[in-house]
């Protein structure tokens, strides 16, 4: 198998890291969700993840094969949470967000190496508590958050003008 890995992303990886999410918006659209179908994620909003160093990029033989943000401390929209609530309120957590795979790679379980790694590089910092949302017909990011244990803790509300409604779930570990 090829060396795979998960490094922060940097400025020079954006034009790779807009091919990916380009795709990603036509793998969502094509699947019938309004997810990421107004302009989000926008190139600003990757920048300003690299210039944060939320920014990760997934290699395969030396090739950038996804993305994902991951950010520890406060998210905002998880703040209200309807038809549930965080079983964690007190710990810091980190959100996973953004995650995209490019598609000359999907198919390969890939994501579930770029999860590990994430979990690992955020359980490495100290933290045990990790949250992510998505929409409710994405199924790729809910098997994945469900194959790591990831529990749907509720619904939160995103600023998407299509849809905002996500299903929330959390993972303490």
């Amino acid at each position: 198998m090829a060396n795979i890995y998960t490094r922060p992303a940097q400025m020079s990886d954006l034009p790779v890291i807009m091919e990916i999410i380009a795709a990603a918006k036509d793998f969502l659209k094509a699947s019938g969700s309004p997810q990421w179908q107004s302009g989000y994620p926008a190139t600003t909003d990757i920048e300003q993840d690299i210039e944060a160093n939320n920014a990760y990029v997934l290699l395969v033989a030396g090739q950038i094969a996804g993305y994902a943000a991951v950010i520890i401390g406060d998210e905002p929209t998880y703040h209200n949470i309807a038809h549930g609530s965080w079983q964690n309120t007190t710990a810091p957590y980190a959100t996973i967000h953004r995650l995209a795979l490019a598609p000359t790679f999907r198919g390969q379980h890939l994501s579930y190496f770029f999860f590990s790694n994430i979990i690992t590089m955020v359980v490495g910092r100290g933290v045990r508590n990790l949250r992510l949302d998505t929409y409710r017909y994405n199924q790729p990011v809910q098997r994945l958050a469900s194959h790591f244990g990831f529990v749907r803790r509720g619904e939160i509300l995103v600023d998407e003008p299509l849809d905002p409604r996500r299903i929330a779930f959390e993972l303490n570990l």
